[in-house]
């Protein structure tokens, strides 16, 4: 279990593809520190299991079915990455729970930076969108998020984008994870409230009624 607050913006080393999996070394000295054989570090939201660490870095092997659910193929040597290492029993809930099982991918329609935030719109999944909610928690490349707005952009709608949401970075989010140097079409890891799926699970089981 994650919580969203990215620890350290660390980098790939290297991507060798497998075929059917591939394996993913991350350069990450703090995530790194106290890392073991079997632990849990979140890379850009995706939920990974260390087969190797040294020298500051990790390695992890990454399965086809995450490969095609999220936007980690898309990596190269060099590419930045939010780091979060899972949190202890007893430890702060800084963000929202996170479980680093990614829901989807959204690419970013807009940014309007200001002079202390800038605010990003994102593309949400047409299956996802019932899931986020304004004031609701969204995670984006592994970054707990407020939601500030949603919408649909129609069919007689002119960019055809279909449902989004907006979220406000502040600076400290901008320096300090890849959200600050997006730019419009870059894609992002997207995990909704798992909260809500779960109530929504149990409405169902019980005909849609409260």
């Amino acid at each position: 279990m994650f919580t969203g607050i990215v620890e350290e913006r660390g980098e790939v080393a290297e991507l060798t593809d497998l075929g059917d999996a591939a394996r993913l070394t991350v350069r990450g000295p703090l995530v790194t520190a106290d890392a073991g054989r079997g632990d849990s570090i979140a890379v850009n939201g995706c939920c990974l299991t260390v087969v190797r660490h040294g020298d500051g870095a990790f390695t992890a092997d990454v399965m086809r079915a995450s490969l095609d659910a999220t936007s980690l193929g898309a990596l190269w040597a060099g590419s930045p990455v939010n780091l979060e290492r899972a949190v202890p029993a007893g430890g702060r809930m800084g963000g929202h729970l996170v479980q680093g099982h990614v829901d989807g991918t959204a690419s970013l329609l807009a940014r309007a930076p200001s002079a202390h935030w800038d605010v990003l719109t994102f593309s949400v999944p047409t299956v996802l969108a019932r899931y986020v909610a304004p004031r609701g928690s969204i995670a984006l490349d592994g970054v707990s998020l407020t939601v500030v707005d949603v919408g649909d952009h129609g069919a007689d709608d002119a960019s055809n984008d279909g449902p989004w949401c907006t979220v406000s970075l502040v600076p400290t989010t901008l320096q300090s994870t890849t959200l600050g140097t997006l730019a419009v079409g870059d894609v992002v890891n997207v995990e909704v409230d798992v909260v809500a799926k779960y109530v929504e699970r149990l409405l169902a089981g019980r005909g849609g009624t409260a």
